[in-house]
């Protein structure tokens, strides 16, 4: 087939990187850009990322030559190079809100990874196995910008996919009223090594910024539906959660408490877990795991160390199933947060939308 030209907008950094390493032997992306700040602007890629290259993955010799861009100042030569671009860039909100509509206004689909753009009515926040119908709000979203195949989607924060992918099947069958969730996040979420954040070796830090009010957000817009061209929140599930960060590489860890509306047996939670099956799943995208929501029976799993590559990290682990004393029940859930996460989902994301005919080539 032929492939779509893809760009990749913020290339330089720990998720840009991670874009540009699952587009290297992707089936139906090729990498025609990548964009960065100013101050990369002019430099071959090897010589504005491999010094700073971040991930465990090799660096990608077959992009070395190419001359990064500069993602304002050159935006509407990259729109004119490429059917859509991912975007993972580190600058201030409103200048994100200003980049992205700028590539959605240029006929550029957007496929984001930054929250600048989370909570704008019809732009679609999607974990693609959980709430994929909500890619159907993008036809709202052009007609407010006034374009024809431009617009804006992104995915949701990293910390929420170890948990909502759990939660989202039993949702749906018995309801639920009442979350507690207490998440341990990796180091990579803030875009870090441990030769770049000493001060973590040895340490756990119980705040990250901004990340318990998405964690108990961003859920309910997951949840949510279309409605008059807007995403309205779900509004029968109450979330509350505590965020902390731990000295590991890669891995979110989440202890979730949940109270249901109608109460199921483990067996009941169990057999959904294993059966269940989404959109990405069903037309057997690229990046989708075979199967996505995996339950360990031994006390001690899911581990970060030993699972977060399960199904080249993008599948959910989940563990410790047991009845509680104050809710329902409590278990333990497990996602690599820079690939389920973040760069991994948005290549899925990117998929669904090619399959379901919203990304066409020029």
């Amino acid at each position: 087939m032929e492939k779509y030209k893809v760009g990749v907008i913020g290339g330089t950094g720990m998720v840009g990187q991670r874009f540009i390493s699952l587009i290297e032997n992707h089936p139906w992306f090729d990498l025609k850009v990548i964009a960065a700040s100013a101050n990369s602007a002019g430099k071959t890629y090897e010589q504005a990322a491999r010094a700073r290259w971040a991930i465990e993955t090799p660096f990608p010799e077959k992009y070395k030559d190419i001359v990064v861009k500069d993602a304002t100042a050159d935006k509407e030569a990259i729109a004119d190079e490429v059917d859509f671009v991912f975007c993972a860039v580190d600058m201030k909100k409103d200048e994100i809100l200003a980049l992205e509509e700028a590539y959605a206004k240029l006929e550029c689909p957007v496929i984001s990874n930054n929250s600048a753009n989370r909570w704008t009515p019809d732009v679609p926040m999607v974990i693609p196995e959980v709430n994929p119908d909500q890619i159907t709000v993008i036809d709202a979203q052009k007609k407010r910008l006034g374009t024809k195949r431009g617009f804006i989607a992104v995915k949701s924060n990293c910390s929420i996919q170890s948990y909502v992918p759990a939660l989202s099947p039993l949702r749906e069958e018995f309801g639920i009223r009442d979350v507690l969730v207490c998440t341990y996040q990796a180091i990579s979420g803030a875009g870090k090594t441990f030769q770049t954040w000493p001060e973590m070796v040895d340490n756990v830090i119980p705040y990250i910024g901004g990340e318990e009010e998405k964690s108990e957000r961003e859920p309910l817009k997951v949840w949510g539906t279309v409605e008059n061209g807007e995403v309205k929140n779900a509004e029968t599930t109450s979330i509350t959660a505590q965020c902390i960060r731990v000295p590991v590489t890669n891995g979110h860890l989440a202890c979730v408490f949940v109270r249901f509306d109608k109460k199921p047996t483990m067996e009941q939670m169990r057999e959904i877990w294993k059966n269940f099956k989404g959109v990405p799943q069903e037309l057997d995208l690229p990046t989708a795991p075979k199967q996505f929501l995996h339950y360990f029976e031994e006390d001690n799993r899911p581990q970060t160390g030993l699972d977060r590559n399960l199904e080249n990290g993008m599948a959910v682990s989940i563990g410790r199933l047991r009845e509680d004393t104050q809710y329902d029940y409590k278990f333990v859930c497990l996602s690599h947060n820079t690939l389920r996460g973040a760069a991994g989902g948005g290549v899925e994301l990117a998929e669904l939308l090619c399959a379901k005919g919203y990304i066409d080539r020029k």
